[in-house]
């Protein structure tokens, strides 16, 4: 970790008293109000919402434009430190790790001139890709208590977040990062939610005037990037942001250079190596970032790099006050052709606004009726309500509306989008976690970010399963048709098509059987387009019919006998020992391709005893990566390395509920290792799977290496179903010494399906009997809690005296039951003795900072008085987190003379 000066903001508070304490301050609720100044001061004007170090990287072009030309105060919320993920840089892990992913991702966006960095100091744990796991191992409204205080204390007029949806391959805890922000948005404004930050902690409410999330838009690349971006969804407002455009901060540099050199300081996720991006800005392209949600007037159809900001940080473009407030709202998100529904209109305004009056525009051939009159707008809100009513043929999809407020001259614009619904829908069964999000934007009203994933389901090689799809009359009387399902070639269906009858504004389903009638169909990502075989559903009613798109995605499938007798763990294949089918691993996943078969290759074998399971894989190889120590047997993704990954049962939603084990050819004793990770149960494979055993050979020369493994099934955390058992096995290359890999491969592939239980291949084990005693539910998967906190970072502490906000979004410590430091620090030989006067019991934790940590020191304190502690180091300042008994933190630093 490199040495860091103290930045020139905090030396100069420092310099002005030798005691700062953090204390939240307190204004009214609104989105108004100038682009903030004041570095010193904890308020912002853009606050970005992530889960981990490094997730606000691919944005730090756009937040660092915004703080260069339009002086926009910007703040990054963390949620964790990152301390569960990989480490290319050293063997740091837990909250060590955290403390150097902090100082990556401080040095990182003070690029973008980003000086606040918030975090929860929530627990970091494995890769998943469920919101549902993340939201209770962070405890969700605990969380999110902790976002709304920091939107309360902050204030920020403009809210971007990552993409909530379970999209494929994306991270839960991304998921639930994007979930709190959008909730914090709306729950920070309403005096109910958490009220006691209201009255007890002398906070306000809050309404952040405009919520945006990461993508939702692609285009070319050059200066026409924004104008010429196309929207995932036609009826969503998007943006872009060029990185093309120079920086006069960084010496003429583009955004994008800059951007590229600050994710390079992320050098314990492997990121020191990223390649220059072009230094041509005509091959530069956008940041994308789609509207969530807005209560500001801004100007439809601006694509200049400030548009997100206007009406909320910058004055509209129409020439309404800053402050303003501008909204629609409908009765309903689903509408039907023939129906009417209304439109509200929402406006105030800091500044009297004179003969207000709202206009709706909707598609050609919608009638629209209610004359929009507002009067005389202030502070209160004022609304006007329309009759919108599409045609009898209106096109079934999502539509923009689309309204103006005028006031004189004065004009802004916003948006909302609704859904015109046939008489009857006909979906696809959504995936668990696809209904899991939908329920969460309909409750959260966001109902527009539903339908950003692909209705998709598995089904092994040569199978059947059962497909259902969901029906939902939307009209006021019954109707009846049928549901037709058209299959791609190589599947059928039980029949052609089913009959329904479904009562006014009622649901219902129809459920077919659906056979692979083609065993030779290419499986996973190989598989159709992108590893989807696409399917139509057609559902009918007397008055049309409604067409809608989903995918079968294909996983392979195998039969694996039994062994007469066990395999020997010895790292090579004698005959007979395995007496399954050779399964094909060398697909590719994620990462770089393989240049040939000699690069990364590998096949591998699995067969079974009364007692365990039988692996064997060989990989080819021409590079080997880095040889690890022996003592860092973790983290498998970082260099060569096998996974392998059970589903007992064959139908887990996460792999906290599977078996998934990381195995090591080689360490530096020149042995193999194996551990647990993103399972049931994580940690060193000796702990955490009881009888596991392993065993390699490494080629010498090196071109491959073969491992060998017998996993008992009572390590297994449920009994094995025999028909169809989960089951992946991957490849991990690494051709560097830099602790990264370049390509994955495996058995069943696509990206980030080391996540996705639904996608790992299926094998039956014909006359398995699993051990007496298994559970058939599994247990309550081992979360890690060991999670970095803020007290424990001096980093974190300078912040929060800086800024007068405290500690990971927690309340004040009271000023009956505080600390501070009193007095001059005493240097003494190598060491500090500074003297807490407390007014109550906690806990202090006192650190010696000099842009590294040179000593620290925890003391229990408790009743008020005077408390000496000596920590050791002597340069630089002390920095001094307090714990008050009675809950909430103070702050307070004294620099070091000399």
């Amino acid at each position: 970790m490199r040495r860091l000066a103290l930045p020139a903001v905090l030396s100069t508070v420092l310099a002005a008293s030798a005691i700062a304490f953090a204390s939240p301050p307190v204004e009214a609720a609104g989105p108004g109000g100038a682009a903030s100044t004041d570095s010193a001061d904890g308020r912002l004007d853009v606050l970005f919402v992530g889960a981990h170090p490094d997730d606000e990287a691919g944005a730090l072009s756009t937040l660092g434009q915004w703080n260069e030309f339009d002086k926009a105060k910007v703040g990054v919320l963390t949620v964790t430190r990152g301390e569960g993920g990989g480490n290319a840089a050293g063997t740091e892990e837990g909250p060590a790790l955290g403390l150097l992913r902090e100082n990556e991702e401080r040095r990182a966006v003070g690029k973008a001139g980003v000086t606040d960095i918030h975090y929860l100091d929530k627990v970091d744990f494995y890769y998943t890709v469920s919101t549902p796991l993340t939201a209770a191992t962070w405890d969700h409204e605990k969380t999110l208590e902790k976002v709304v205080r920091l939107v309360r204390e902050t204030r920020p007029k403009v809210i971007v977040t990552m993409v909530p949806a379970p999209l494929p391959g994306q991270h839960g805890n991304h998921q639930e990062a994007a979930r709190l922000a959008t909730e914090a948005y709306f729950a920070a404004s309403d005096p109910a939610a958490f009220p006691a930050q209201l009255g007890k902690e002398g906070l306000s409410t809050w309404a952040p005037g405009r919520l945006f999330q990461t993508g939702g838009a692609s285009g070319p690349t050059g200066s026409a990037c924004a104008a010429k971006g196309t929207p995932a969804d036609p009826a969503s407002t998007t943006y872009g942001v060029w990185g093309g455009r120079a920086s006069a901060r960084n010496g003429g540099r583009t955004w994008a250079q800059v951007e590229r050199e600050a994710q390079r300081t992320y050098v314990s996720q492997g990121w020191g190596g990223f390649p220059d991006v072009p230094s041509d800005p005509a091959q530069i392209g956008c940041d994308y970032y789609m509207q969530i949600h807005s209560r500001v007037p801004f100007t439809l159809g601006d694509t200049g790099p400030a548009a997100m900001l206007e009406g909320a940080v910058l004055p509209g473009k129409g020439g309404l006050p800053l402050g303003t407030r501008f909204s629609l709202t409908t009765d309903s998100f689903g509408v039907t052709a023939g129906r009417p529904f209304k439109v509200t209109a929402h406006a105030s305004s800091p500044k009297r606004l004179t003969a207000a009056k709202a206009s709706l525009a909707v598609p050609s051939g919608w009638n629209v009726t209610g004359p929009g009159d507002l009067g005389t707008v202030g502070s209160t809100e004022r609304t006007a309500t329309f009759t919108v009513t599409p045609p009898a043929g209106a096109k079934t999809g999502r539509v923009q509306l689309a309204a103006t407020l005028t006031s004189g001259t004065a004009k802004g614009q916003t948006a909302t989008s609704v859904e015109v619904r046939p008489a009857v829908t006909g979906v696809l069964e959504p995936l668990p976690r696809v209904a899991d999000f939908d329920s969460w934007a309909g409750k959260t009203g966001v109902p527009a970010l539903t339908g950003q994933v692909k209705r998709v389901l598995t089904l092994a090689s040569g199978k059947s399963r059962k497909v259902r799809v969901d029906l939902a009359n939307t009209t006021a009387s019954a109707q009846s048709g049928t549901v037709k399902l058209d299959l791609p070639e190589g599947f059928a269906a039980d029949a052609a098509s089913k009959p329904y009858t479904l009562g006014a504004g009622a649901t219902g389903s129809a459920t077919f059987t659906v056979t692979n009638t083609d065993a030779s169909l290419p499986t996973s990502n190989d598989g159709g387009a992108g590893g989807d075989y696409d399917l139509t559903i057609t559902t009918t009613t007397s008055t049309g019919s409604d067409v809608q798109k989903g995918a079968l995605e294909l996983v392979p499938a195998a039969v694996l006998p039994k062994a007469a007798t066990a395999p020997t763990v010895d790292g090579k294949e004698s005959p007979g020992e395995y007496p399954g089918p050779e399964l094909n691993l060398s697909r590719r996943w994620e990462g770089s391709a393989c240049e040939s078969a000699a690069d990364c290759s590998a096949t591998g074998k699995v067969t079974w005893t009364d007692d365990a399971l039988h692996v064997l894989v060989k990989v080819r190889d021409d590079k080997q990566g880095t040889v690890l120590g022996a003592d860092d047997c973790k983290r498998h993704w970082r260099t060569d390395s096998v996974e392998l990954a059970i589903d007992p049962r064959g139908d887990s939603e996460n792999t906290s509920t599977t078996f998934k084990t990381g195995i090591f050819p080689k360490m530096s004793d020149g042995k193999p290792c194996f551990e647990r990770d993103a399972d049931a149960r994580q940690g060193p494979g000796e702990e955490t799977a009881p009888g596991m055993r392993v065993a390699s050979s490494v080629a010498e020369p090196y071109d491959g290496y073969v491992i060998e493994a017998e996993i008992p099934f009572k390590a297994l955390p449920t009994a094995v179903d025999p028909e169809r058992m989960g089951l992946n096995l991957f490849v991990y290359d690494s051709d560097t010494q830099d602790k990264t890999g370049q390509t994955r491969i495996g058995w069943s592939t696509w990206g980030g399906v080391q996540g996705d239980p639904y996608r790992w291949g299926l094998v039956s084990l014909p006359g398995h009997t699993p051990p007496s005693g298994m559970p058939t539910t599994p247990p309550a998967p081992a979360m890690p809690t060991d999670a970095t906190r803020s007290v424990n970072s001096p980093e974190s502490i300078l912040q929060a005296v800086r800024t007068g906000i405290p500690l990971a979004a927690g309340p004040a410590a009271p000023r009956t039951d505080t600390a501070r430091i009193t007095g001059e620090p005493k240097v003494s030989g190598g060491s500090t003795t500074v003297r807490l006067l407390a007014t109550g019991p906690g806990t202090a934790h006192v650190h010696v900072w000099d842009g590294k940590l040179l000593g620290t020191k925890q003391v229990e304190i408790g009743h008020a008085g005077v408390t000496t502690v000596t920590v050791p180091g002597a340069t630089g300042t002390v920095a001094m987190a307090f714990e008050a008994a009675k809950g909430g933190t103070a702050s307070g630093a004294v620099p070091l003379s000399g």
